[in-house]
């Protein structure tokens, strides 16, 4: 059984060899690894169950062997121009690698960042990409990376900043997941939009957490909340300035002679909003140590 075993192995080695030296020709030659049809790329071998049963054991040396396949497939494609510039093959190659080795890491992590990013660069497929770590979580349920990463393609490549913070929160509470990544949330839950729930994560940070460092950065983050409401209020009275007079105020001094503002109004640092004469915009002062405030277009 033994010498079978070696002489298995023996023959593996010799096939992966030949597929590193067919690859080396092919590129040398300056042709493709795979030939073109009506769909594009061509994989011969998609199904993992398949790949699995031909491995013949040596699930994790084929699995390389397929991870290599997807970072020559990715790099190949990323130089490649017109037609040639096609990831079809990319989430295919990330499939197999993984389900030949479900505890492959990188290839669940980079193989996600090629999946999500954009065109030219990657397949422009953050679908995919949240489709493979939830696969590596399904593989290791306690991977907070997995769900830390399907947090970042909602943020990065989606905008999507509810899904995001979801994702956050959702590794932070796993097993070894990092408190600081339950701040990120509140603070990704606040550049959506989502005021009310940044503002209950950060409250619940204040009064659960035992770190300093966090205690210190929920009272910030509360603080530029508080400045994010004020800015909206006071938007609003602008707004009804510029429906009496028909252009926006020139100065805070004009809402104040209006009567609409007893005052000229400081952010929750004691700092002076600063007013556009020309748009009618209120933000910070430059000043405010309150900067820069959480937004949807800054994250973009």
């Amino acid at each position: 059984m033994a010498a079978v075993s070696r002489t298995t192995l023996v023959t593996l080695a010799v096939l992966a060899g030949a597929v590193v030296g067919l690859q080396a020709w092919h590129e040398r030659a300056g042709a493709p690894l795979l030939p073109a049809g009506a769909g594009g790329n061509l994989l011969y071998l998609q199904s993992p169950a398949l790949a699995r049963r031909a491995a013949l054991s040596y699930d994790s040396l084929l699995a390389d062997i397929y991870w290599i396949r997807t970072v020559q497939h990715y790099g190949r494609t990323k130089l490649a121009a017109g037609e040639a510039k096609r990831y079809d093959l990319l989430y295919p190659l990330l499939d197999l690698t993984t389900s030949l080795d479900p505890r492959f890491d990188l290839a669940y992590r980079f193989g996600a960042i090629f999946l999500a990013e954009d065109p030219p660069a990657g397949a422009g497929r953050p679908d995919q990409a949240i489709a493979l770590l939830e696969k590596g979580l399904r593989a290791q349920p306690g991977k907070w990376q997995f769900a830390q990463d399907i947090g970042f393609v909602h943020y990065w490549w989606r905008h999507d900043y509810s899904g995001a913070a979801d994702w956050f929160r959702r590794a932070s509470q796993m097993p070894g997941g990092p408190d600081w990544l339950a701040g990120v949330a509140a603070v990704v839950f606040g550049e959506g939009g989502d005021r009310a729930s940044s503002r209950r994560l950060w409250q619940e940070i204040l009064s659960d957490r035992d770190s300093q460092y966090l205690r210190g950065q929920a009272e910030f983050r509360l603080t530029q909340l508080d400045a994010m409401d004020q800015i909206d209020t006071l938007l609003r009275v602008i707004a009804a300035y510029r429906q009496r007079s028909g252009v926006p105020p020139a100065s805070w001094a004009e809402l104040i002679r209006s009567g609409l503002l007893r005052g000229v109004p400081l952010d929750p640092a004691g700092r002076p909003f600063a007013i556009d004469a020309a748009t009618g915009g209120v933000g910070l002062s430059p000043e405010s140590p309150l900067n820069p405030l959480p937004t949807a277009e800054r994250a973009r």
